[in-house]
């Protein structure tokens, strides 16, 4: 089976600055069943580019128009069985009107935006339509989507992210005493109230530190600043990297004992809490959103994340050794299990079976341009 990824607007695949989006894109298709047969599609340009034998390019930095025209062009040489898109539901939808004939399926990593009046939900439904499956990556967005648009029941479904234990794994007994956040730093993922409850936790455990790993700097950078200054105080107890890459957070989740992802929105799952358990951290989670479904019962919920509650979580896994790596471990235990990538493909797989084996005549791929090849169900017959 033929099959297109195509990500959205902006990413090329660079391993420097591979994101969330990107790496799960990365994760599932490595362990596809149907690799061989997968291209990514995406804009060129990256200077040290991951799975470039399987990549296919459009020029970087062109106009919306001229870029869906481009991921057109890709798609009709290419000619896929089913097109996956990534995140951008914009986009997609018009590409894939363009597209009609095979199966489409928008793969959504985050939240679709509620509608604030009658002509917003119009306009995302009909865009909605275009596409025979909406993937989620965890039942809390499937459902927070439906509450917004009930008639799409049919077509929600769940893949939750994966996480390759290997890639990320640090022993939980033998750690830093070092407390990690990783994300945007920003008021939504609640940096504010952490590094209050960071500053009563470093007067009273001495011999601990944090490092914050802080995603989107340029642009949150104005709020942000004054937080970080309260904690100015501790010196070198205090490591920040503005923009961080992959590579730091992923070395900076292997040192730590304790992880805390305080976020104050619904998260569609939270990849920052499956990657702090992979690397063998502790976690402290508000639990919001998908995050519950990301840690199970080994995290420790602090629900409002706010700075009081969350200096006495921090200060309770400092002062019990035994329970912060009981934790840890029990932590990294369930997603090796539950949230490993096999299982996730091997999910996703048996979606893209089930549109692409017995379509409807709708559905049947009609193929644009020279060496066109016969559809699945053509091939059978």
């Amino acid at each position: 089976m033929r099959i297109a990824v195509v990500l959205p607007r902006g990413s090329n695949l660079d391993r420097s600055r591979i994101n969330s989006m990107e790496a799960v894109a990365l994760t599932l298709n490595r362990w596809s069943r149907f690799k061989a047969d997968l291209r990514f599609i995406c804009e060129a340009g990256a200077e040290t580019p991951v799975e470039a034998e399987r990549t296919l390019t459009v020029a970087a930095g062109l106009g919306k128009a001229a870029h869906e025209a481009a991921i057109v062009a890709q798609l009709r040489v290419f000619q896929p069985d089913l097109i996956e898109y990534h995140q951008q539901l914009g986009c997609a939808a018009e590409i894939a009107r363009r597209l009609p004939g095979r199966p489409q399926v928008l793969y959504r990593h985050t939240r679709i935006k509620p509608p604030s009046n009658p002509l917003d939900r119009w306009r995302y439904s009909r865009r909605l339509k275009v596409f025979e499956r909406l993937i989620f990556v965890s039942r809390a967005a499937r459902e927070e989507f439906l509450a917004d648009y009930p008639s799409f029941d049919d077509r929600a479904v769940v893949v939750c992210n994966p996480i390759d234990v290997e890639t990320w794994y640090g022993d939980p007994a033998h750690k830093e005493k070092l407390i990690l956040f990783a994300g945007r730093a920003m008021q939504e993922k609640g940096l504010d109230a952490l590094c209050l409850a960071l500053a009563e936790t470093l007067d009273k455990a001495p011999e601990w530190r944090a490092a914050l790993m802080l995603g989107d700097w340029d642009r949150h950078q104005a709020w942000a600043e004054p937080h970080l200054a309260a904690l100015a105080r501790f010196g070198d107890r205090i490591e920040v990297v503005r923009s961080a890459s992959p590579e730091v957070v992923r070395a900076a989740a292997r040192r730590a004992a304790i992880a805390v992802v305080p976020s104050r929105v619904a998260e569609a799952l939270g990849l920052a809490a499956l990657e702090a358990h992979a690397a063998g951290a502790a976690l402290i989670s508000s639990g919001r959103g998908g995050l519950r479904e990301a840690s199970g019962a080994h995290a420790v919920y602090v629900d409002p994340p706010e700075a009081a509650p969350l200096a006495c979580a921090l200060l309770s896994l400092t002062r019990d050794d035994a329970r912060r790596i009981a934790l840890a471990r029990e932590g990294q235990a369930f997603v090796a299990q539950t949230h490993a990538p096999a299982l996730r493909a091997a999910e996703l797989d048996a979606l893209r079976l089930s549109l692409t084996e017995s379509p409807s005549p709708a559905m049947r791929p009609v193929f644009v341009g020279q060496g066109r090849r016969q559809s699945l169900t053509e091939a059978r017959r």
